[in-house]
């Protein structure tokens, strides 16, 4: 008599136990990602913390190629000389500083050997409201010396670009395609220059070198895995105690 109901809940005592199979896998899965994505991010700041102790290069020992060449130099400082094009600058909206709503500041320059690079000139406040433009310092005319971090193009966060004269959207490489504007496929933080005024009041930040919760919640997805095993093992044996007393 007590047979059949015991054979009838095996089907779904089987099922239960496979969604906590699933679901176990599926932490280990999220457990193995975060874990990865923590090693990368110690990677980074490994490599962020080398490149910014490492002597000032010659800008011209950064030539034109390809985009993983020019990778291994981010982060690197390097001495720069050339000219400012004043009349080809971009606002990059949405930028807070301190918690203070502004704008990025990036300005083409003109290398002595006579490639162009965008140079991020730092934070500034916005006007007062949307008609009024921001205060930005003017750079000084004829031939300047700077000192500034190599950054990718890619490195800019996406965001909206409003460009004096012309205005476009995008990363720089796409605002260089829509007003035929010609750059090199990185840019410079500016940290100082040879006038004062060069030296930004609000400089572009190195990221905030810290491991991040990637750890942590690597463990706390093993954490979960544990709780589903040891959750389907009570209900199995609540379950195995009721058949015996039937």
């Amino acid at each position: 008599m007590t047979s059949k109901p015991v054979k009838a809940r095996e089907p779904l005592a089987l099922l239960k136990s496979l969604l906590a199979l699933i679901l176990v896998a599926l932490c280990i899965w999220a457990a193995q990602w975060q874990f990865q994505r923590g090693i990368d991010r110690q990677d980074r700041n490994a490599r962020i913390e080398s490149q910014l102790t490492l002597s000032p290069l010659e800008i011209s020992d950064i030539t034109s190629g390809k985009d993983s060449e020019i990778a291994s130099y981010e982060w690197r400082t390097v001495n720069a000389s050339g000219s400012f094009t004043s009349d080809q600058q971009i606002l990059l909206k949405n930028r807070y500083f301190e918690g203070v709503y502004g704008y990025e500041v990036l300005t083409r320059f003109k290398l002595s050997d006579g490639r162009f690079i965008w140079i991020d000139r730092g934070w500034v406040k916005a006007g007062k409201d949307a008609q009024t433009a921001p205060t930005v310092t003017e750079v000084p005319d004829g031939p300047v010396s700077i000192l500034g971090r190599v950054r990718l193009d890619r490195s800019l966060p996406v965001g909206a670009f409003f460009a004096l004269p012309n205005s476009g959207a995008g990363m720089i490489s796409k605002l260089n395609a829509q007003t035929g504007f010609e750059s090199e496929g990185f840019y410079l933080d500016l940290i100082s220059g040879s006038a004062t005024s060069l030296t930004p009041e609000a400089p572009a930040q190195v990221p905030e070198l810290s491991d991040g919760p990637h750890l942590a919640y690597s463990f706390q997805w093993v954490f979960f895995a544990g709780l589903f095993v040891y959750g389907r093992i009570l209900i199995r044996r609540g379950q195995i105690l009721t058949s015996k007393e039937l």
